[in-house]
């Protein structure tokens, strides 16, 4: 069982690990990891593992058959080799940000009016998000724009943590996708921003809302029948 690190603290930046297999010479599994992989519309981590005198990126990150595979740029790393990994932090962090935006928006204009979340896809640049709208109108996501950039400049925490699994189902709106299952765990992990929303979620956040800056609305499209998308981005 591969130990994920990010899942009790995203602000881990290095750790050391074991290899615990390889595959075609640059398909890596670890024994822990700091490195998220793609899921839940939040992209892979990148970085290095760092053998004595040798580094490899990390180029990609997914899970396989449960487990955390790291992808490296070249051949080199053996079973049972001590590494160091180092995350690209300064990316990390980024998406981190957008990551907990991304759930303040959303729970926002979800609460705000029905809408269900239809589609979403954190990038370094932006954030995409997909809405079940009745009506597009422009100014209803400029609304939820604003007001929750006005939540970002105020002192409100952001924890994680494990429920059961019928405890956690109970929460008002915890699973905010349109026709979304939690995975069947005995356990969910909950993210919650204090007095703000609480989400089952896997990703990486960041512990406070002033953390995350501002967000600037880029654009809005009607997407069909229903289904409006709005992009953002975070102010640098």
């Amino acid at each position: 069982m591969v130990e994920l690190l990010y899942l009790k603290d995203s602000y881990l930046k290095e750790c050391d690990a074991t290899v615990i297999s390889v595959s075609d010479g640059k398909y890596i599994i670890l024994d822990k990891t700091i490195f998220y992989s793609k899921g839940g519309g939040q992209p892979y981590d990148t970085g290095r593992i760092v053998k004595t005198n040798d580094e490899f990126n990390v180029v990609y990150v997914g899970k396989f058959s449960g487990l955390v595979s790291h992808e490296v740029d070249h051949k080199g790393l053996k079973k049972g080799e001590k590494t160091h990994c180092v995350l690209d932090w300064e990316r990390r962090y980024r998406l981190m940000r957008s990551h907990t935006s991304a759930h303040c928006f959303s729970s926002l204009l979800c609460n705000g009016t029905g809408a269900l979340v239809t589609g979403n896809q954190l990038d370094v640049d932006k954030v995409r998000f997909d809405f079940s709208l009745k009506d597009f109108d422009r100014s209803i996501l400029e609304r939820y724009i604003d007001e929750a950039n006005k939540l970002f400049l105020k002192d409100i925490p952001v924890k994680w943590y494990e429920l059961p699994r019928e405890e956690a189902l109970k929460i008002p709106g915890v699973i905010k996708m349109a026709e979304a299952f939690p995975p069947n765990l005995p356990s969910l992990r909950i993210v919650e921003i204090v007095g703000v929303d609480k989400q089952a979620d896997g990703g990486t956040h960041v512990r406070n809302l002033k953390e995350v800056g501002q967000i600037n609305l880029i654009k809005c499209e009607n997407k069909g029948k229903s289904n409006r998308r709005v992009y953002y981005s975070l102010v640098p």
